[in-house]
Order: C-alpha cells, then sequence, then structure tokens
C-alpha cells in the first residue's frame, strides 16, 4: 500500500512545511515528482520554501499559509487541495512549536503547546482523512511524535504532554484505518531523534555532532515508509536505536516493577539504571 503511493502520481500535504524536517520531507516528496502542498503559519519562510521544491522537482506546488490549530482553516485547506488536484494521498502533520514549558508555568503557554502539537494532528486528520479514504486510493497519513511523549524526560512537561497524546492517537488513527472498509490509508508515527533545526537550534549556528540534519531524518523517514513501519524511531549521531530501546523499555518498566515514576531520573535508582543500560 505505502510503497504504492511514494511516487510522482501523488500529492503530499506537509504542515510545518517551511523549514527543519517538513521542508527536507516535502523536499524528497518533491524529488519525486509529486504535486506538493506546503503549509506554515510563517508567510516569508513559506515563500522560500517553495522555490526549494521547485527546484527540487515538484510537478507542482501550493503553498498554504495555515494555523494548524485552527480546525477550520485546515478544512478549507483540505477543500482547496482536492480542487486544485483532486484530492491528498500523503499528508504530514508536522507543525510544531517547543517554546518551553513548566509544571506551574502560564496557561497560555499549555494552550499554544497543546494545540498545535496536539490538537495541529487531530485537526489535520479529521480534516483530510474523509475523503482520502472515500477515494479509495492508497495513501497514508505521518504524524510526528518525539521520544520525549515515550520516555517523558524531566523539563518539558506541555511538550511531553502533547507528544505523549500524539502517539496514543496515531496508534488510535492506525487501528481505525485498517478496520475501515475500503480503506487504504495507513497512519505512521515519526519519531526524531535529536535534529538540528531552528526549533532545536537554542542560539547555536552550527550542527552540533551528535545531531542529524533535517535531510538524514527525511531520507530515513522514507526508507521506512517504503518498508511499512509504523513507529519510525530514528536514530541520530549520539543515540543508537539499542539505546532508544532500553530507555523506552526502562520508562514503561516503572509500571510493570512499580518504581517510581520517572525512575530513570530517581537519585535511589540511578545506579540500576546505569546496569540495566550496560546489560
Amino acid at each position: 500500500m505505502v510503497d504504492n503511493v511514494l511516487n510522482s502520481n501523488s500529492v503530499a500535504v506537509v504542515t510545518g512545511g517551511a523549514a527543519g524536517i517538513g521542508l527536507a520531507i516535502a523536499k524528497t516528496f518533491a524529488a519525486l515528482g509529486m504535486a506538493v502542498v506546503v503549509v506554515d503559519n510563517r508567510p516569508e519562510p513559506l515563500k522560500s520554501a517553495e522555490e526549494a521544491l521547485r527546484s527540487a522537482g515538484a510537478r507542482d506546488v501550493m503553498a498554504r499559509v495555515a494555523d494548524v490549530s485552527d480546525p477550520v482553516a485546515l478544512q478549507s485547506l483540505e477543500e482547496t487541495v482536492a480542487e486544485r488536484f483532486g484530492g491528498t494521498d500523503i499528508l504530514v502533520n508536522n507543525a510544531g512549536i517547543q517554546p518551553g514549558s513548566t509544571m506551574f508555568g502560564t496557561t497560555e503557554t499549555w494552550r499554544a503547546v497543546l494545540e498545535t502539537n496536539l490538537w495541529g494532528v487531530i485537526n489535520g486528520a479529521r480534516a483530510f482523512a474523509p475523503r482520502m479514504i472515500e477515494r479509495g486510493r492508497p495513501g497514508m497519513i505521518v504524524n510526528t511524535g518525539s521520544k520525549q511523549g515515550i520516555t517523558t524526560p524531566p523539563g518539558d512537561p506541555a511538550y511531553n504532554v502533547a507528544k505523549a497524546a500524539v502517539k496514543a492517537y496515531t496508534e488510535a488513527l492506525a487501528h481505525e484505518l485498517r478496520n475501515t472498509e475500503g480503506a487504504q490509508i495507513s497512519a505512521h508515527l515519526l519519531i526524531p531523534g535529536f535534529v538540528f533545526t531552528e526549533l532545536t537550534a537554542g542560539g547555536r549556528t552550527e550542527k552540533p555532532a551528535g545531531a542529524w540534519t533535517p535531510e538524514q531524518t527525511a531520507e530515513f523517514t522514507m526508507q521506512k515508509l517504503a518498508a511499512r513501519d509504523f513507529y519510525i524511531l530514528c536514530p541520530d549521531n549520539e543515540v543508537s536505536r539499542e539505546l532508544d530501546e532500553k530507555r523506552m523499555a526502562w520508562a514503561i518498566g516503572d509500571i510493570i516493577e512499580n518504581r517510581p515514576p520517572l525512575s530513570r531520573w530517581h537519585p535511589e535508582y540511578a545506579d540500576a539504571f546505569a546496569v540495566y543500560l550496560k546489560g
């Protein structure tokens, strides 16, 4: 199913596509000759992205300013894409923000993160999936999650909550799609590693040695989509898949072993975690 849509006949929509991972994925679609719809809430970077996609080989490009937290805006976008291209084959719900948060920080920050990082994904799927199913064509929906939504490390609770919910939502979406008669749409959860983007730069102008580029992440994503993987768990230059797996297994082990939550960062379990990693 999936590999049938990774070709020049497809129409791909990428939110948060003006820079970073979103733009890199959009460029890989363009290089395959797809029609690409790039969406962002920033007009100026969007203009540059549109030019880059045309240069990358897209057979057609549409650039649209839209706020993914607004369901009406995304429904309007879906209708515009359908009018111009006949419908959507690939939807990448990638838009996200990470302003930083604290447990008892401002309500405005929490709402902004949840409305963009979680509701942006839900709004995108709800706007695009019905017609994608109705058309009866092979297609896919890719939602960008995060390792922080799985191991939920201390330090940015709003982001963790949003990305944990994206994981749960995408799993439920995959189940729903595979049990919907006539649907040829698959769902996938993109779980990036450390990627050097505007979101993660933190004032740095040069890529840290441990980080992947957005282009590396996009290439890995395409390989895993072609393999029909649901969980696209990306490594980077400092964290291997093996290390990711151990961290994630330890996190679920907190429930199974009845340890304190986030025991990986609990001083009484530091030695046990270190031994576990070596085992």
